[in-house]
């Protein structure tokens, strides 16, 4: 163990470190290598390849819930509700993968979920995982799915992916997890309106929060109207209908219910092969999505484009070029070479 903490102080492990520390859930070394997935720098990518592929045959095993919500919802206090019912009352583990919204002026994000989460912040079998969003849409950041992946290989049975929010692109979530849950609250005029149709047709549930201090009956008013709404949507693929239910994340009612619901959808899509065919799909997309952004790297870090990229934006804030044309100049430069 000594050899492998003076590693860690002097910031550099070997693969093997790495995937040993991980497959026996070594905390320190799990969060370390997901800095190293996140790392955005060249030296670090072989290194993050190496231990990734070496995981791979130990992941996929774990119930993997994505979760978003309108403002004010109270996502990381369910959060916080939902992992003490799967610790304490399933025996089960849990890792959160928390997402906080990056300034676009400064780029910093303040990564205080662990400080919302005060009960399972604590718990030895729940992990925590902080990150940016980084201007990433969807609320979702950058290697969040290779972050799951190292958290199933240790061991962890549950992966939360708690998103920035509702917001441009919640496919982003949708296309990483097995369930999919949006968290409403109930009281604030046309419950309806603050969020997108695009967002109820993707949703494996609707769960309407602070059903309690005497707001029951407004969340009961809530439930029933989303449910109305979901009645109009066309059936899934999946054969699944989203069913509403109201909960308190402050006094934990209806949690261990929503969890039924998750295990049961989960059952569902085991029995009708949906659950195998839909992560096929998601790693197909997956692999598409870095394919674009490794394209995108390799085009901003060309000599060419790099000399060549302030001139014709200039040209472009003073309205002498169209927008079209210098992006067709400069993608038959970059294609040419």
């Amino acid at each position: 163990m000594a050899p492998i903490l003076n590693s860690v102080r002097r910031g550099r492990l070997a693969p093997q470190q790495y995937i040993d520390g991980i497959l026996r859930a070594d905390r320190t070394l799990l969060a370390r290598a997901i800095t190293l997935v996140e790392s955005d720098l060249p030296a670090d990518a072989d290194l993050s390849a190496a231990v990734l592929d070496a995981i791979m045959p130990h992941s996929g095993n774990a119930r993997r819930v994505g979760i978003s919500g309108t403002p004010g919802a109270g996502k990381s206090t369910f959060i916080d509700c939902l992992g003490m019912h799967l610790i304490r009352d399933r025996a089960e583990s849990v890792a959160v993968l928390s997402v906080d919204p990056s300034s676009p002026f400064s780029g910093g994000s303040i990564l205080g979920d662990k400080t919302r989460m005060d009960k399972l912040s604590v718990e030895d079998k729940a992990f925590i995982r902080p990150s940016p969003a980084r201007g990433r849409l969807g609320g979702v950041a950058r290697r969040t799915r290779e972050t799951m992946l190292l958290c199933e290989a240790a061991g962890y049975q549950n992966i939360i992916v708690e998103t920035v929010g509702v917001g441009q692109s919640e496919t982003t979530v949708r296309a990483m997890t097995d369930f999919f849950l949006l968290l409403a609250i109930s009281g604030g005029g046309d419950e309806l309106q603050g969020i997108k149709r695009g967002i109820l047709e993707m949703i494996d549930a609707l769960a309407i929060n602070k059903a309690d201090s005497g707001n029951e009956a407004r969340a009961e008013r809530a439930r029933v109207e989303y449910k109305s709404a979901l009645h109009l949507f066309p059936a899934t693929p999946d054969g699944w209908s989203p069913p509403v239910v109201a909960i308190s994340a402050l006094t934990g009612k209806g949690i261990p219910e929503l969890w039924e619901i998750v295990l049961k959808h989960r059952a569902q899509l085991d029995a009708n092969g949906y659950l195998a065919e839909r992560r096929r799909q998601q790693a197909r997309s997956w692999m598409h999505e870095l394919i674009f952004e490794g394209l995108e790297d390799l085009f901003r870090l060309d000599p060419t484009v790099a000399s060549l990229l302030p001139a014709l934006e200039l040209a472009v804030q003073n309205g002498s070029v169209a927008p079209s044309v210098a992006a067709r100049r400069i993608l038959s430069i970059f294609r040419s070479k």
